[in-house]
């Protein structure tokens, strides 16, 4: 994988916050069946998170999103890489997000069976290595649809 050129990353994650990102995606995914979030800022101390929705989540749904990031964190799921060539990249793979100048080898992040989506960025090695998500807060936008989640790892 050292001879691969891939596009300059300009950011340098927390990998325990970055990972938790793609696990939430779809845990948001699976649970709203809604898009990757459209607008996330990822952070050390703390991160957020906007996913457009088509209902304002209950207690009871903010709980189950909590829940379910703590069950796959427990899970201990292994975070692997796999470079394929961008013709090759299977039709469930969303690339509408990837730069227009985006290289000809893409990097795949999987945790476990759980998810999959190009990413570039700095990862754990399996989720047990996230460390604890605690959901700080949530804010509903009715005019958007838009549903913030606000999250810390500890």
């Amino acid at each position: 994988m050292d001879d691969i050129l891939f596009n300059d990353h300009n950011k340098d994650e927390f990998p325990p916050a970055h990972t938790a990102e793609h696990l939430l995606n779809q845990v948001m995914i699976r649970l709203f069946g809604c898009e990757r979030s459209y607008n996330a800022h990822i952070e050390r101390k703390k991160s957020k998170m906007s996913f457009h929705l088509d209902h304002k989540p209950t207690r009871q749904e903010e709980k189950e999103i909590e829940r379910e990031m703590c069950r796959l964190i427990d899970e201990d799921l292994p975070v692997t890489f796999e470079v394929v060539r961008l013709a090759d990249i299977p039709e469930s793979i969303r690339i509408d997000r990837l730069p227009e100048d985006v290289s000809d080898s893409i990097r795949l992040v999987r945790i476990g069976d759980y998810d999959v989506c190009p990413c570039i960025g700095k990862h754990v090695r399996s989720t047990s290595q996230i460390g604890r998500f605690e959901m700080l807060g949530t804010n509903w936008d009715e005019h958007e649809h838009s549903f913030r989640v606000r999250f810390k790892i500890v």
